[in-house]
């Protein structure tokens, strides 16, 4: 099965919960791709020695990886992290995320400024592009291993909202406003 993608429902209740809106409003692959969201299912359980994730990391540059363990037992100020992790920010490098084990969520923003929420599970590899607004959080299992895929040396740089003027977020817009001929929302 593919990825799981919903708008997100205005309640601030526990970021953990899936927060779907009532009736749920489904986002297709295809539209996750509109604003530079790519996706690949793999399997978890080869990672080590797996010939297509070997190829997307030689096509796209990845060449550094680490493992990630995020769970309140292997990591300090787990909540403080989860925090940190969630607030709205924009890299000025792509995101590139493959969960190996667990699940949690990533959440987008699309050109109306709308959250998606994204459910990542064993075996999703994700990709956000550089300058998309966007947040992480774990769902109520409080368990995820990703890897993180990086060009050149890692730069884990979060430039917290609002990034405007960030080269990052300005060559993003540029590349939505080509593709859909609209201008987009900046609020």
């Amino acid at each position: 099965m593919a990825i799981e993608a919903w708008l997100m429902d205005e309640s601030n209740e526990d970021p953990r919960l899936p927060h779907r809106r009532n009736p749920n409003k489904s986002v297709s692959l295809d539209q996750l791709a509109e604003f530079g969201v790519l996706y690949w299912k793999l399997n978890p359980t080869i990672y080590e020695n797996d010939e297509e994730l070997a190829k997307i990391r030689e096509d796209r540059g990845y060449n550094y990886m680490d493992l990630l363990d995020l769970c309140p037992e292997k990591v300090e100020n787990y909540e403080q992290k989860l925090k940190n992790f969630y607030t709205e920010h924009i890299h000025q490098d792509e995101e590139i995320r493959y969960c190996l084990e667990g699940s949690g969520y990533f959440d987008v923003r699309d050109k109306d400024d709308r959250w998606i929420r994204i459910l990542i599970k064993a075996g999703d590899l994700i990709i956000l592009p550089a300058g998309i607004y966007h947040r992480f959080t774990l769902d109520p299992s409080n368990y995820v291993k990703l890897m993180r895929l990086f060009k050149g040396e890692p730069v884990w740089t979060a430039y917290n909202r609002p990034q405007e003027d960030n080269p990052a977020r300005k060559e993003y817009i540029k590349g939505l406003t080509e593709k859909s001929g609209v201008p987009l929302a900046t609020h």
